[in-house]
């Protein structure tokens, strides 16, 4: 996939992953990019204004379908095509695994609504401007995904939810259009730093670091060397690929 003259819609696009990944995106030539956020509108606007090609700023709650099918519609009217999807709003509750109580049904159902519906809400409304463009989709999921840690129990079963999700809608959009995801494990983004306080996650990267067998704990700009691979793997579908410098084979 030539990503010059692109058009890429990427969701939570105003800090961490969504901004490196628009960045990324800009940088190989897109002609344009939607930087979708649901609270962040400042730094949206922002990641909007440095990017050295057409963008713009559109709040877009993905756990609300009638903002989404507007959003196709004013990206389709604004940019007449759409080639990328890169579905990376996410939102997360920090609840020990043990505190079955402490995790609500109501929390437990927003997280799958943002995470594992607000993907599938994505896919479907910009599924018939993908397949004209023959495009590809990319979800930001998690090493929480496949095995027991994360931030939740919620949050750890909404990704491995979206990894199922990504493989159903690779056979569902082909043969037109590719959808696949990367999971991250340790990424140092202001959502870690919000659930673990700036030191205390210092403290977690830097001793992580030492079972790691890249030694390096990743930064967003890593996740989005991902995206763009597998943006411009052709024949590579319904597939994921795990970042998080080799920690996963030492488990």
């Amino acid at each position: 996939m030539d990503l010059k003259d692109t058009v890429a819609v990427v969701t939570g696009g105003g800090t961490g992953i969504g901004r490196a990944t628009a960045l990324a995106l800009a940088e190989e030539g897109a002609a344009g990019i939607v930087v979708t956020y649901s609270r962040s509108s400042a730094e949206a606007a922002a990641v909007a204004a440095e990017l050295p090609c057409r963008a713009v700023a559109v709040r877009a709650d993905v756990a609300d379908d009638g903002q989404v099918r507007d959003l196709a519609d004013r990206v389709r009217e604004e940019f007449g095509r759409v080639d990328v999807l890169v579905n990376n709003a996410a939102t997360t509750y920090r609840v020990p695994h043990h505190d079955l109580d402490g995790l609500t049904d109501d929390a437990f159902h927003q997280v799958l609504d943002v995470n594992v519906l607000g993907p599938y809400r994505m896919a479907r409304a910009f599924a018939p401007a993908l397949r004209e463009s023959h495009g590809a989709v990319v979800n930001i999921a998690s090493i929480s995904g496949y095995r027991a840690g994360g931030s939740s129990i919620a949050y750890g079963v909404s990704k491995a939810a979206l990894l199922q999700l990504t493989r159903n809608l690779a056979v569902a959009l082909a043969p037109e259009v590719r959808v696949n995801a990367v999971a991250p494990g340790t990424v140092a983004t202001r959502w870690q730093t919000a659930l673990h306080g700036e030191e205390a996650f210092a403290r977690k990267a830097a001793a992580e670091r030492e079972s790691v067998p890249l030694k390096q704990t990743a930064g967003p700009e890593h996740v989005a060397q991902a995206v763009l691979g597998l943006l411009r793997m052709d024949l590579v579908t319904g597939e994921a690929v795990i970042l998080d410098g080799g920690k996963h084979v030492t488990y």
